[in-house]
């Protein structure tokens, strides 16, 4: 693939646009992000909030600690942590620099200051709107598609900016339906490293960073510590454990940045650190660490871009699939082995439930990336499932459009069942 070719720029782009980081669940991030506008737009601290949330922006807000807010949960901790520290021009890093007598404050206005929550009934998976009012004045915000995607915006009843949602949606997948995993197998074998590395170097080092703390730390159920103390000392085992470590960690209120995934920061994680973990245990070359990293990562957006950012379908399993055909690639695997390992991969494990970010979700992570390890380990020794074995079917882009659709259409229903239960319905 040459570098002037539009889809070797295209790929450079998705890159460059995906991998940015993020301090804290992305989710919640992107509440104190709208937080931190509304304040902006405002001029003021607001008296009094309103909140409309998507249910599965409620969903992934509700059980994590927000950092840098003393250990702060929920939808009313955002926005105050976003409101009354917030840097807004930072985007998903908008509270990653809290002053400790900062910290008080978030607490004291939760508790004193009304804010009320109520569901969206927009439709969309991910939609938020802030309004924030003190005294006669009034401030509207509105995110939705993606985490910093800001449609509207209001001040007193004159609306300052308005982006038509089809214009403006997460329907990347429009611009990406040229993607195969084919062109990113090509991609990863000729990019040229200047053209990615500083993206991928800022995603080693914040990713592997968090994963460290997650080990040495007290974090959630220590999921991460658990498999380093009770499995064997092995390559695959360190992988795990170090992935599962940094959930751990951003999941219990670490404040540590990471550089997200699709969107998640989980995701981000397990795409990248059992890859380079793998080929720091293999002693692979920093050219061929960049390489595996391109597949790895534009695997698991390639996966998510059939699903959308926020789903019933568990994230973590694309991006455990996406981390075992870079490890493949890693060992010296054709792009036939790659696509295997895939396909093994998620037939393995396709279908497992998002309900919400939290603690167990460096569980999850670590059963997703148990099944891209056995995907990979059953084609290297001849093994594979064919079509017709459930939803697989003849060619891997056909098998990754299945699993698309199971995520954003089969599984709706099971995404408000969710919901409900989470909400006590």
């Amino acid at each position: 693939m040459e570098r002037q070719d539009k889809v070797y720029q295209d790929l450079v782009a998705i890159l460059h646009k995906e991998l940015i980081p993020a301090m804290g669940c992305t989710e919640p991030v992107a509440v104190a992000y709208a937080g931190a506008l509304a304040r902006e737009l405002l001029g003021s601290v607001p008296q009094r909030v309103e909140v409309k949330a998507s249910g599965n922006l409620v969903k992934n807000v509700k059980s994590v600690i927000v950092p840098n807010t003393g250990g702060l949960k929920g939808i009313p901790a955002a926005v105050a942590a976003g409101i009354i520290a917030g840097d807004a021009g930072r985007e998903l890093e908008v509270i990653a620099s809290v002053p400790e007598d900062k910290k008080p404050a978030m607490a004291e206005y939760v508790e004193h200051t009304p804010i009320a929550v109520t569901l969206s009934d927009s439709g969309r998976v991910l939609d938020l709107e802030i309004r924030a009012h003190s005294g006669d004045d009034e401030a509207v915000v509105r995110i939705a598609d993606r985490h910093t995607n800001v449609v509207h915006l209001e001040k007193n009843g004159r609306v300052l900016k308005e982006v038509p949602l089809e214009q403006g949606s997460d329907n990347d997948a429009a611009e990406r339906d040229f993607m195969t995993l084919e062109l990113i197998y090509d991609f990863a074998e000729s990019v040229c490293v200047a053209d990615v590395k500083e993206v991928l170097d800022r995603q080693i080092s914040f990713n592997m960073a968090i994963c460290e703390e997650g080990l040495r730390g007290d974090y959630g159920a220590n999921i991460g510590k658990v498999i380093r103390d009770k499995r064997e000392d092995s390559l695959k085992n360190r992988c795990i454990s170090l992935a599962a470590a940094g959930s751990d960690a951003r999941m219990n209120g670490c404040e540590l940045p990471v550089v997200v995934n699709s969107g998640s920061g989980n995701q981000g994680i397990t795409a990248s650190v059992p890859v380079t973990v793998y080929a720091q245990g293999v002693g692979a070359s920093e050219d061929k660490l960049y390489r595996a990293l391109c597949l790895s990562n534009l695997t698991a957006i390639y996966q998510k871009e059939g699903i959308g950012r926020l789903s019933a379908y568990c994230g973590a399993v694309n991006a455990g699939a996406a981390a075992a055909c870079g490890i493949a690639y890693l060992d010296g695997a054709d792009f036939r082995t790659v696509a295997h390992t895939l396909v093994n991969s998620l037939a393995v494990i396709s279908g497992m439930v998002c309900d919400g970010a939290k603690a167990s979700c460096a569980g999850k992570i670590v059963m997703a990336l148990e099944a891209g390890f056995l995907g990979y380990e059953m084609f290297d020794r001849g093994q594979q499932f064919r079509a017709g074995d459930g939803i697989v079917r003849k060619g891997v882009d056909n098998t990754v459009s299945n699993v698309g659709r199971l995520g954003r259409i089969g599984m709706r229903q099971a995404d408000l069942e969710i919901l409900k239960m989470m909400l006590g319905e």
